[in-house]
C-alpha cells in the first residue's frame, strides 16, 4: 500500500521528533554524601548509581561516620578505580560531627543512655593520619585518583548554584557536611530538587541506641538542622524499610557469575562467609536509597509526616520523630519510606554491579 507523500513527511517528522527527545533526555544529577565502607553500603550505592545511564553522578562528598574521614575518602577513590570512573570528583568534608568532644567522651556516653549494638563506627578505632596512609595499608600505594581541592561543604554549595532545581542529594551517612553547607549558605534549599536520607527509624527501635538508628545518631544535630530545612522534597529512608530486606546467597551468586572487578571485589569480601555459612544475610540500606533515587516507582507504600529529630544530650539523642499531625513549630513534612517493589529491587541492584 502506498502512503501519501504528506503523510510520510509527517511520520518521518514524528520519528525524528521521538529520537531527538529520547536522546535529549536530561539525566538525573545526583551528589552522594556517604560515610564511604567498600562494597556494602555506601559502595554499592555508589556503583548503582555510576554505572545507571539515567544517573550524572555530579560527585561525592565524603563524611565521618562508618569510616573516618580519611579511611571513608580512601575507599571512595579505590572503588571509583574500579568502576574506572575517574571523571567523578571526589571532595572530603567535615572531620567530626557537630557535637564538640563526642568521640573522646563516647564511652561514658554509651554507659549513661545505653546501647542495642556495640557497633559506633569510627569512633571505635583511632584516626588515621591521612587517606593516603590508609590507601598504602589496605591497597599497597596510592590511588590513581586523588580528591578535589575544594571542601566538601563547598562543593555542595557551588555544585547546587549551578545546577538550580536539579540536583538530588543523597546523605547516606551522618548529615554534617549538608547541615553546614545550609547554615553557610541558606540560599541553596530552595535550589535542591529534592534530598533522599538514609537515616533514622520510626517505627521501629534504633540500631545504636534503642532510640537511635546510627546515622542520625552520629550527628543528631546535623541531622535535625536537615529535616527542619524547608526543601522542596524529603524522602527519608530508614530503619523502618531497611530493616525487611537481605542480602543473601543467591544474589551473591548472581554478582560473582560475571568475571569482573567488582566480582572480584564481592568474591574476597563475602566468599569466606558464605563459606561458613551458607544461610549468611546481611542488610543494605544505602542501596535501597540508591535504587529508590534511580528508579521511583519502586515506592510501594511511603508515609508522609512532620518530622524532627531529638538533639537532646539524653536517653533520646538522636532519636527519629514523625508527626502525622501537624508536628512542632519549624517542622517540615518529609516522606517516609515503608516498602518497596522487593524483586525489582534486586534486579535492579545486581544489574548495575554486572554490567
Amino acid at each position: 500500500m502506498l502512503i501519501p507523500k504528506h503523510y510520510r513527511i509527517v511520520f518521518v517528522g514524528l520519528l525524528l521528533l521521538a529520537a531527538l527527545g529520547s536522546a535529549g533526555a536530561a539525566k538525573e544529577k545526583v551528589i552522594l554524601d556517604t560515610d564511604m565502607v567498600v562494597l556494602y553500603d555506601d559502595g554499592v550505592a555508589m556503583m548503582m548509581l555510576a554505572n545507571h545511564p539515567d544517573i550524572e553522578l555530579l560527585g561525592v562528598t565524603v563524611v565521618p561516620g562508618n569510616t573516618w574521614l580519611s579511611e571513608g575518602t580512601a575507599y571512595t577513590l579505590r572503588q571509583l578505580e574500579v568502576l574506572k570512573r575517574r571523571d567523578i570528583p571526589v571532595a572530603m568534608g567535615t572531620r567530626y560531627p557537630l557535637r564538640a568532644g563526642r568521640y573522646e567522651t563516647i564511652e561514658v556516653e554509651r554507659k549513661m543512655f545505653g546501647y542495642s549494638s556495640p557497633y559506633v563506627g569510627c569512633f571505635g578505632r583511632v584516626e588515621p593520619a591521612s587517606y593516603l596512609d590508609v590507601c598504602r595499608a589496605e591497597f599497597g600505594g596510592a590511588p590513581a585518583i586523588e580528591p578535589v581541592d575544594d571542601h566538601a561543604v563547598t562543593f555542595l554549595i557551588d555544585t547546587i548554584k549551578a545546577n538550580p532545581g536539579q540536583v538530588t542529594v543523597m546523605p547516606i551517612g551522618p548529615c554534617t557536611n549538608l547541615a553546614i553547607a545550609i547554615r553557610l549558605a541558606p540560599e541553596i534549599i530552595p535550589l535542591i530538587k529534592s534530598v533522599v536520607y538514609m537515616g533514622g527509624a520510626f517505627d521501629v527501635p534504633g540500631n545504636t541506641t534503642p532510640a537511635a538508628e546510627f546515622n542520625w545518631w552520629f550527628d543528631p544535630e546535623a541531622a535535625k538542622m536537615c529535616v527542619r530545612a524547608p526543601f522542596a522534597d524529603q524522602l527519608i529512608v530508614g530503619l523502618d524499610v531497611c530493616e525487611k530486606y537481605h542480602f543473601n546467597k543467591k544474589l551473591y551468586e548472581r554478582i560473582t557469575a560475571t568475571d569482573t572487578a567488582i566480582a572480584a571485589m564481592f568474591r574476597d569480601k563475602y566468599g569466606p562467609e558464605f563459606k561458613r555459612n551458607a544461610r549468611y544475610t546481611r542488610l543494605v540500606w544505602d542501596t535501597i536509597a540508591a535504587a529508590v533515587v534511580i528508579d521511583p516507582t519502586l515506592i510501594v507504600k511511603e508515609e508522609t509526616r512532620w518530622v524532627d529529630v531529638n538533639s537532646d544530650y539524653g536517653l533520646d539523642y538522636g532519636r527519629s520523630l514523625g508527626y502525622r499531625k501537624q508536628g512542632p513549630a519549624g517542622t517540615q513534612k518529609a516522606r517516609i519510606l515503608m516498602t518497596i517493589d522487593e524483586h525489582r529491587f534486586w534486579n535492579l541492584m545486581v544489574d548495575m554491579l554486572t554490567k
